[in-house]
C-alpha cells in the first residue's frame, strides 16, 4: 500500500444530470480566441485560413461548482468573466478524425473561464506564459454535465448577466473552430481521456465584476450556471 507524506489532492468533479454517479476530472483546456467578434475587442483578430486554433490549460483544482460564491482573487485589479460552452470528454482518443469527433463526446456543461485580464494582457504583450492570469484559484466554473453522448451541438443561444443585466449574448455556431474541429486538433497534440473538459472560448461582452456582483448564464439546450463574487481576502 502506497504511504504519501500527506494527503494528495481529492480528485475533483462534477454532477451529472440524472445520475448519482460524479464526472471526474481530469485535465481543463481552454479554447483562446474562438469567437471573431470577442478577438477584435481583445485586439487579436483571427483569420482561420492562416491560423490554427491555440490552447491553454488551467489546473483541475480551480474548479468550482456552479452556484457556489468565490473570493475575489489577489494581485488584479480587473477580474473578468468569460462566458462558455463546455465539452466533456468520455472516451479516449489520439488523432481523432472530425468525422468521428463526435465519439469522443460524453456530454455538455455551462462554464466560465474566470480571467485576471490585466494580468493576460501584460503576459499576452511580453510573450509570456498566461498562466498567473487564466489559471486561477477557483477561477474555472461550470454547472452540472449534462450527458448527450455522440451529439455535436452546432448552435444555441449563450448568454451572460451580471446582476441581472445581459453582458454576453451570441450564439455557438459563431464558433470559429467547432466542436468537430476542437477534438480532431486538440487530439493531436494530447491523447484525450475520459474525464478532460473542454472549454470552447467565449463571446464578445466579456468585462470586469467587483465583490458582491451575482453572475448568471446559460447555454440554450444545455445548463444554466450562477456564480456570486465575494470579498477580497
Amino acid at each position: 500500500m502506497t504511504t504519501y507524506l500527506f494527503n494528495p489532492p481529492a480528485v475533483q468533479s462534477l454532477p451529472i444530470r440524472g445520475k448519482t454517479e460524479r464526472f471526474p476530472i481530469n485535465r481543463i483546456f481552454c479554447v483562446g480566441r474562438n469567437y471573431h467578434a470577442h478577438a477584435v475587442e481583445m485586439g487579436r483578430p483571427v483569420d482561420k485560413t492562416v491560423e490554427q486554433a491555440f490552447y491553454f490549460t488551467k489546473s483541475p483544482q480551480t474548479l468550482v461548482e456552479s452556484g457556489a460564491t468565490v473570493t475575489y482573487p489577489p494581485r488584479t485589479n480587473n477580474y473578468h468573466f468569460e462566458m462558455e460552452l463546455v465539452l466533456a470528454i468520455g472516451k479516449e482518443g489520439f488523432r481523432v478524425s472530425e468525422a468521428n469527433a463526435h465519439e469522443l463526446v460524453y456530454g455538455y456543461g455551462a462554464g466560465l473561464d474566470m480571467t485576471r485580464r490585466d494580468l493576460q494582457l501584460v503576459a499576452r504583450d511580453k510573450g509570456r506564459p498566461w498562466d498567473t492570469g487564466k489559471d486561477i484559484e477557483q477561477g474555472s466554473v461550470c454547472s452540472e454535465i449534462v450527458p448527450m453522448p455522440g451529439v455535436v451541438i452546432e448552435n444555441g443561444t449563450i448568454a451572460l448577466e451580471v446582476n441581472g443585466v445581459t453582458k454576453q449574448s451570441s450564439n455557438v455556431d459563431k464558433l470559429i473552430w467547432n466542436i468537430r474541429e476542437i477534438i480532431a486538433d486538440l487530439s493531436t497534440y494530447y491523447h484525450l481521456q475520459p474525464g478532460d473538459l473542454i472549454y470552447t472560448g467565449t463571446p464578445e461582452g466579456v468585462g470586469a465584476v467587483v465583490s458582491g456582483d451575482q453572475i448568471t448564464g446559460r447555454v440554450e439546450g444545455v445548463a444554466e450556471l450562477s456564480l456570486t463574487i465575494g470579498a477580497a481576502e
